[in-house]
This record gives structure tokens, C-alpha cells and sequence, in this order.
């Protein structure tokens, strides 16, 4: 049993036994790599046969937030990430939306997962009923992540090397493939970036859907609690951003090497995962085999990242609450140094696979996780050129202003193409948060707190 980790008064804290390269693989597990292949096709129609340029743009969209991350993550080495960066610059009210927000994409990236999982599955066992993968999916998951940190970061680890060594087979594969004169018969082309009868709305249009794929990095910012130091944090953020978006854009790459056109593709490949009829062009039946178990280990992995996460995330919330739900999400169990109940709610939560789709489901994440990366941008001006009044000299107004500014001007191109389906139910969500706000706060007549980990606080 591990030593419990307990500060002056004998409180029970997180524990810090995270590395860089862990928590790396915890925001590529969340990434979830092997996605380039299953929006392949839905993506390849939207941009007009330019995937990887969408991606190139989505990664450069996201690296301006990623700076800002790893800006507030130094200032405050929190596990809340937006929800405590908002709360500390701007208001502890506005923090606590914020953090509402995020939770709508958080609590239900787990659910979407157990989703595909039970696609998964079924297809295999038919005979079986769906709800029983459901119920023994989650429960792994959850006692995986109850019962040691240490060891969810390293099953992810394995899962998500096991990813990307069989995407770097692919690549071989593919690479084979182009020079017997398959695809574009080339090795080097411009043609997967640019092409005749391309134009940039279009390359905007795949950007928005696939910057998704890079919902991870961020996640990275509720493990800096547990980090072995807490200044690893910002380098684990654009590490794990840039690996993943280079594997992102050098297997769209290739893929759209092999397919310059997906007219030939597929209904199901077009409108849902393209990975298994990729797969059997490129290596055959026993690749496609091998390459949608490397999807499943992703699918785990990003399981693991995700239910992790948010649960740290209702830690810090419920930390910073009063009464019953607030000692209910903050409390810590002794032996295992984990949000015992905050783990255990995100499970029952993705118990919800059980009855909703995948369709309903993915309509509604985007909306949280733009609402965070705004508002992280924004924290970034507000804190350093409006607090500390760091807007002195080209290099302070760049940095300070600058920089972030066009993380929200990019941020905001992304709203403009959100779906109307999550424009309004995040709405309603963050309406909800504004009750329960209301009502914890006595109509504002009683503060919210900010508790930033230490025992003392």
C-alpha cells in the first residue's frame, strides 16, 4: 500500500509521482492518434481531398492556446486548469461557469469512449447484449484509475506506445505503397496539401473538425497536483501538442497520399470510421486487424486520460465547495491518494452509454472545450498586461497581448462553426451552471472560495 502524502496538518494530498514523459503520454492517450484515420473520410469531402492541411492549420490554432496553458499552469500550479486560472485573474463566480462549462466536454469525453467501445464489441458479439459491455467497460476503467495513478499512467504508457508503433508501420507501409505507384505514386507531392479547386473556407471547415482531435492538451493541466514538479507541466503541454500534431499531419499525409480521392470509398467509411478499409488497402485483412486493435488501445487509453481528468477537475471543484457535494467531490481516499468519489461518479456518468448514441453525444463536447480555451487566452491579458500592468516594451505587449489575442480571434473562427445542436445544448448547460451558481452563492450574498491544494489554505 503507498504512503499517504499528507501536509502539516495530516490532510491527505495528491500525490506527486507523475514524470514529463507520463504525463506526455496521459495528453496523447486523450489525443487519441488513430482518430487521423477514422475522420479520414468525413474529412478528406469537407476540405476538398486537403487533410493534412486542415490539420497543419487546427495545430497552429491550438498552439497559441497552448502557450497560454502553459503560461497560467506556472503562475497557478493547480489541478483546476481554466476553472482555477479564471477564478484567480478574473472571479471566483466566473471561474466557477467556466469550470461548469469545461465539464460538459470533460464528463462526457469517458462516455464517448465506452460508446466506441461498445461498437466495438458488439460488432464482435452480436449475440450479446450491448449494455453488458457498458457496465464491465467502465467498471475496469474506473477501478484502474481508483486505485493508483501511478498505474493508470502506465497502462496508459504501453497503450499508447502500442498506438503509435503500429502507425509507424502504416507509414511504412504506406510509404511501400507509393512507390509501387498506388495513390499519388510519389513519396513527395504537394498535392495532399494544395490542389486546384481548393479554397481556404474549405480548409477552414476541416479544421474545425479536426482541432477536436487535439482536446488532450489541455487535459494535461489537471495532473500538475501530482507531477513530481510542478514546472514540468508547460513543456509536457507543448510536447505533447506537437507529437501528437506531427503524427496527425504525417499520417494525413500519407493517407491522402494513397487516397487523393475518397470517392471510391465506402458509405460507412465516409460517414463514420474509414480505418478498417484503410487498413485492408494498405496491409491487407491482417493489418486491418492489427491497426483497429491499435484504435481499441487507443480508445483505452484515451478512457483512462480522460475519466483521470475530469475527475480531478470535480476534485478541485468540490475542494473549493461547502457543505455535503462539496466534501462529497473533494474528498481524497487515504491509501490511494485519488478522488475516490469524483473517479466513481465520472463512472456512473458513463454508465449513460448504455442508452444514448454516438451522434447525440459527440454534438454536445465541443461546446465546453471552447469556452475553456477562450477563457485561457483571456486569463493570459487580463493577469499579466491588466494585474501587473506587463504591457511595457514590444516584447511584454507581444507576449502579453499579442499572443493570446489571436488565441481568442482563432478560438472564435472555431465558434462560428459550431454545430447549431451544441451551440444550444451547451447553452442550456451553462444556463444550469448559472442556477447552481445562484444557489451555492445565496443569490451572490455568500463568496466562493479558491483553495489552491494546500493544507494550510
Amino acid at each position: 500500500m503507498s504512503q499517504v502524502a499528507s501536509g502539516a496538518k495530516g490532510t491527505t494530498t495528491l500525490a506527486r509521482t507523475l514524470g514529463l514523459w507520463a504525463i506526455v503520454g496521459l495528453g496523447l492517450g486523450y489525443m487519441t492518434p488513430t482518430v487521423v484515420f477514422d475522420t479520414f473520410g468525413i474529412v478528406s469531402t469537407e476540405t476538398g481531398n486537403v487533410v493534412p492541411t486542415a490539420y497543419l492549420l487546427a495545430l497552429v490554432v491550438m498552439m497559441f492556446t497552448a502557450i497560454s496553458y502553459g503560461r497560467m499552469t506556472q503562475i497557478f500550479p493547480s489541478a483546476g486548469s481554466a476553472y482555477t486560472y479564471t477564478s484567480e485573474t478574473i472571479s471566483p463566480n466566473l471561474g466557477f461557469l467556466i469550470g461548469w462549462a469545461a465539464l460538459l466536454d470533460y464528463l462526457l469525453l469517458p462516455l464517448v469512449n465506452a460508446l466506441i467501445i461498445r461498437s466495438y464489441l458488439y460488432s464482435f458479439f452480436p449475440e450479446a447484449p450491448a449494455w453488458i459491455w457498458v457496465v464491465v467497460y467502465v467498471a475496469v476503467i474506473t477501478g484502474m484509475c481508483l486505485f493508483s495513478m501511478t498505474n493508470t499512467s502506465r497502462v496508459n504508457m504501453i497503450l499508447v506506445v502500442f498506438e503509435v508503433v503500429l502507425i509507424g508501420v502504416f507509414l511504412v507501409l504506406a510509404a511501400k505503397s507509393l512507390i509501387d505507384g498506388m495513390g499519388n505514386g510519389t513519396l513527395f507531392s504537394t498535392q495532399p496539401l494544395w490542389h486546384e479547386g481548393v479554397h481556404l473556407n474549405l480548409v477552414i471547415t476541416g479544421a474545425t473538425i479536426v482541432a477536436f482531435s487535439f482536446i488532450g492538451f489541455d487535459a494535461i493541466t489537471m495532473y500538475t497536483e501530482e507531477a513530481k514538479d510542478a514546472s514540468i507541466v508547460p513543456k509536457a503541454i507543448l510536447l505533447a501538442l506537437l507529437i501528437g500534431g506531427a503524427i496527425f499531419f504525417v499520417s494525413a499525409f500519407f493517407t491522402q497520399s494513397l487516397f487523393p480521392d475518397v470517392s471510391n470509398f465506402s458509405q460507412e467509411s465516409l460517414e463514420n470510421s474509414a480505418l478498417p478499409e484503410i487498413a485492408f488497402n494498405v496491409g491487407g485483412h491482417l493489418f486491418k486487424i492489427l491497426l483497429t486493435s491499435a484504435a481499441f488501445a487507443a480508445t483505452v487509453a484515451s478512457s483512462l486520460a480522460s475519466h483521470a481528468s475530469v475527475s480531478r477537475l470535480l476534485y478541485v471543484m468540490g475542494r473549493n465547495g461547502r457543505g455535503p457535494i462539496g466534501r462529497f467531490f473533494g474528498y481524497l481516499h487515504p491509501s490511494f491518494q485519488t478522488p475516490a468519489y469524483a473517479i466513481v461518479f465520472v463512472g456512473l456518468v458513463s454508465l449513460l452509454a448504455i442508452a444514448f448514441t454516438l451522434d447525440f453525444v459527440a454534438s454536445l463536447i465541443n461546446f465546453g472545450a471552447l469556452v475553456a480555451f477562450t477563457f485561457v487566452n483571456l486569463t493570459v491579458i487580463v493577469y499579466f498586461a491588466y494585474r501587473r500592468k506587463e504591457f511595457r516594451g514590444g516584447k511584454q505587449i507581444l507576449r502579453n497581448i499579442v499572443l493570446p489575442a489571436i488565441g481568442v480571434a482563432l478560438t472564435v473562427v472555431l465558434w462560428l462553426y459550431l454545430s447549431a445542436d451544441s451551440t444550444r445544448y451547451g447553452l442550456i448547460w451553462f444556463g444550469i451552471g448559472i442556477v447552481v451558481l445562484l444557489w451555492l452563492t445565496r443569490l451572490f450574498r455568500r463568496p466562493l472560495t479558491i483553495n489552491m491544494g494546500d493544507p494550510e489554505d
